[in-house]
């Protein structure tokens, strides 16, 4: 740490060419920091923190000294001691708290430590947050203190041999500060219900006694959430009970599928406000309605690296290869993808969280979640992102005014070929399956010229099924999937797909 910390005027930085407070610089302040909390643990002797410290470069001394890591190599060769009650393994202390996690299609739970650090660091940014909705949304003051119905997981944790593990937003809600306990809904009583449509029957019956400012959540799940209410209470709006609901805190998923029907629900618009919340730690959130992306947390508790997304640093199936180019945040470029590599203050250390994103602008640090590393279709070279159909499903449905909640898309042989089977959910009895898989394949065509190349050879045909809202959300309960954090996956593969189909045929996995 510098013994003298200068801090040039905005106006001077600006005529030497020297950003104020610039991101390159925040990010080292923040990789010090963490190597420094964890330079006397198990990987921190291993990787030699301390010569890291004393580079003169310590972000590229970092790089080459500590390898990349997916979720099987940090456990398999470190995570398992912790889990097995070991102290000071990659993080100081002893690891009491796990989030499950399986992504949208791993059927094994992935054990994510959490730390005290890292939630303290979750929930500054969430503060910080906040005081954006207030300063440059207009969110009405009154709102904001009313509190917020945080839809998440259950509080009442799974109990290892010395942890605890669950949901992050499960972990997060039991860890809630006691004076942050008035303004947090549904309480920790209906928080700690276990069965997922028994706790939603409970926040039905005690809606009317709230007076929520705001809603936190999956949007699938919140929008079931409150279809119940109105149902119940036989009202036109949900600002029939809750008149000071002006805002919704989202994030995992693009909002734009649910955007119609949500707003069914709603007497007058909210305020949108996507999140980058992964149990990994809090990376991004936008601090601007109108804003097109969201801003990374650069200075905080998390050192963010960008692989490009690529076949030099990928594989055909998504993996990550052997020593991947990684870039730091002042050498990214906009307008190209990268898979994000996490270190954080809960011993993540060049961590692959699987995500994919790209840079809208670099100066502000502005990203869109693009989709997952192992989430896309590249039978024949088409490459489609989870975006590309995002995009053309809010396109479609839109084109012919119908609602598209949900969908997913697998790969399969067809002819001697391959195919695109298209699963989509939407509930408006006027829905057309031959024109819906036409308007969607043109759009994919004008969004990626692959795709199109692809769709006059060897990507032979389209196909769609359409289904109702409700058999997707009953496929997640089926598979234990329910609330929390839980999305259906975009791009459906593997077992996640047999599973899909018996379900389909039969009723049940």
């Amino acid at each position: 740490m510098a013994l003298i910390d200068i801090h040039l005027p905005k106006t001077i930085a600006k005529a030497l060419r020297l950003p104020a407070n610039s991101p390159k610089r925040q990010q080292i302040r923040v990789l010090k920091k963490l190597l420094k909390k964890a330079r006397f643990t198990e990987f921190g002797q291993q990787y030699q923190f301390d010569k890291i410290l004393f580079s003169k470069h310590p972000g590229k001394k970092f790089q080459e000294l500590v390898p990349t890591f997916n979720y099987n190599k940090i456990y398999n060769e470190w995570w398992h001691k912790t889990v097995e009650g070991v102290s000071d393994v990659c993080w100081p202390g002893k690891i009491k708290y796990y989030a499950l996690s399986s992504g949208t299609s791993e059927a094994a739970s992935k054990y994510i430590p959490i730390t005290n650090d890292l939630l303290k660091g979750n929930r500054i940014v969430m503060i910080k947050q906040l005081l954006t909705l207030r300063t440059y949304q207009h969110i009405p003051l009154k709102s904001i203190g009313k509190g917020g119905l945080m839809l998440g997981g259950s509080t009442d944790l799974q109990k290892g041999d010395g942890y605890y593990a669950g949901d992050l937003s499960g972990i997060t809600a039991k860890k809630v500060p006691f004076w942050f306990a008035p303004f947090y809904k549904p309480g920790k009583k209906i928080a700690k219900e276990k069965d997922w449509n028994r706790k939603l029957e409970e926040i039905v019956e005690q809606a009317p006694n709230w007076d929520i400012g705001y809603l936190t959540g999956v949007p699938a799940w919140i929008q079931l959430c409150l279809e119940k209410i109105i149902e119940r209470y036989k009202l036109n709006t949900i600002h029939d009970l809750w008149p000071n609901l002006e805002f919704f805190i989202w994030g995992g998923v693009a909002f734009e599928p649910y955007k119609k029907g949500f707003e069914k629900l709603l007497a007058h618009p909210l305020t949108y406000i996507e999140t980058y919340l992964a149990s990994e730690g809090f990376i991004a959130y936008q601090d601007n309605q109108y804003a097109k992306g969201m801003r990374l947390v650069t200075n905080d508790h998390i050192f963010l690296e960008f692989t490009p997304f690529n076949e030099d640093n990928f594989d055909a199936d998504g993996n990550m290869v052997e020593n991947p180019e990684a870039l730091m945040i002042h050498e990214v470029e906009e307008g190209k993808d990268y898979a994000i590599l996490l270190s954080t203050s809960a011993g993540a250390w060049r961590y692959l969280i699987g995500d994919t994103v790209r840079f809208l602008d670099k100066e502000k640090c502005e990203i869109v979640i693009t989709g997952r590393t192992k989430h896309f279709l590249s039978l024949v070279g088409e490459h489609l992102s989870v975006e590309n159909m995002t995009r053309a499903v809010q396109l479609a449905s839109e084109e012919l005014n119908i609602s598209i909640p949900e969908f997913t898309v697998a790969g399969v042989p067809h002819d001697n070929f391959f195919a695109h089977h298209w699963f989509v959910a939407t509930n408006d009895a006027v829905a057309d399956p031959h024109l819906l898989k036409t308007k969607i394949d043109e759009y994919i065509k004008a969004l990626n010229d692959d795709y199109a190349v692809e769709r006059r050879s060897a990507l032979k045909d389209v196909m769609i099924t359409v289904l109702k809202e409700e058999q997707f959300l009953e496929f997640m309960r089926q598979k234990g999937k329910v609330g929390g954090q839980h999305k259906f996956p975009r791009v459906i593969k593997g077992q996640m797909l047999a599973d899909w189909q018996r379900f389909l045929a039969t009723g049940s996995i």
